[in-house]
């Protein structure tokens, strides 16, 4: 027996339902604080500085994102990145 249960819902909505916290104003905040400081940006070495200061695990994070952008890309390309 198989059953499957479709809800429609909005993501605030199951947050709610999940007991999850609203963090909108904290999103908010932090998308405030980029875009100015955005306004500022002349170049583009500028702009990565930038955002590596406001990643959440710094130099590290972005690293560990490009590598799984460089996994996913590998595997959608159907070839094997070795390293």
């Amino acid at each position: 027996m198989k059953v499957s249960v479709d809800v429609d819902c909005t993501p605030a909505e199951a947050r709610a339902f999940l007991g999850l916290p609203d963090v909108t104003p904290i999103h908010d905040k932090y998308v405030k604080t980029m875009l100015d400081s955005f306004d500022g940006v002349g170049s583009v070495e500028q702009m990565e500085t930038l955002f590596k200061s406001f990643s959440p695990l710094g130099d590290a994070g972005m690293r560990l994102f490009q590598q799984m952008m460089n996994v996913g890309l590998a595997g959608i390309g159907g070839k094997d990145e070795k390293k």
